[in-house]
């Protein structure tokens, strides 16, 4: 009698997930709108602008004599939002092309040190 108690118990219990089986899943979607995709991909040019200008060796090597780690640098780039992220390239627009490479190195590093500064990853300007 306890084996017929146990197959009665087993099929009980297993009446609920294979009845459940039956049950159709729904899935929604929705069109994306040009906008939407247009402002992902400058966001996306914006951000390789940003992190190829951060990959060049002379930053590097700038960033690192500074204590910064330029992995995490690249992370905290990633992390910004579109808006910070535009101000960034803006700056970077702003920046001399060519001749002045320490200029341009040490606007860079700054640059990060102060967006790591704001996010609180470092505290390199110290409050009174």
């Amino acid at each position: 009698m306890p084996i017929a108690f146990l197959y009665r118990l087993l099929a009980i219990m297993l009446i609920v997930p294979v009845a459940l089986l039956g049950v159709p899943q729904t899935a929604t979607a929705a069109t994306i709108g040009t906008q939407a995709v247009l402002a992902l991909e400058a966001h996306e040019r914006q951000l390789d602008r940003v992190s190829a200008m951060l990959a060049q060796e002379e930053v590097r090597e700038a960033m690192i004599q500074l204590g910064v780690d330029p992995e995490e640098a690249q992370e905290r780039v990633h992390a910004l939002s579109a808006q910070e992220l535009s101000q960034v390239e803006q700056h970077l627009d702003s920046l001399p092309a060519g001749g002045d490479t320490i200029l341009v190195v040490l606007g860079i590093v700054f640059l990060v040190l102060l967006i790591l500064e704001l996010t609180g990853a470092i505290d390199i300007f110290k409050k009174v």
